[in-house]
């Protein structure tokens, strides 16, 4: 059941999913991400802020600011900076591609194959107000 954003939404990409979980497998979710991260790698890339403890939107600005200015000290010296907005990113994930990477970083295959089942196949339908979306599968 989508939520607004905003105050006023004026197309798809202002509302936010709300997926309606059970508890124990919200629970049960937990667990596997705490195992996941404690196999994983504990920082894949520094300039990583998002999904991280103790980082903060303010602290990527900063951070992309201090090492523009400080190359910016150099004689002769320019900056090209590029943003790109990931928002959406996670609706767009191949479950596939995943759990090859995880495996690179070292993620146990069979935990992987969990996941890979975990998220294929799953039903999701869209409802806003009376009105329900067809039945889709997520690959």
């Amino acid at each position: 059941m989508p939520v607004p954003k905003k105050s006023s939404p004026s197309c798809f990409n202002d509302y936010r999913p709300v997926a309606l979980t059970p508890i124990l497998m919200k629970c049960f979710e937990r667990l596997v991400m705490q195992r996941i991260k404690t196999v994983l790698p504990p920082s894949l890339d520094p300039f990583q802020f998002a999904y991280r403890p103790n980082r903060s939107t303010d602290e990527a600005i900063s951070t992309a600011l201090h090492s523009a200015l400080t190359h910016l000290d150099k004689k002769d010296s320019y900056v090209r900076m590029l943003f790109i907005d990931f928002s959406s990113a996670f609706n767009t994930i191949i479950p596939q591609q995943l759990t090859q990477k995880l495996v690179q970083l070292g993620l146990n295959t069979s935990l992987c194959n969990w996941l890979l089942d975990f998220l294929t196949g799953r039903p999701q339908v869209v409802r806003v107000g009376s009105n329900t979306s067809s039945t889709i599968l997520l690959c």
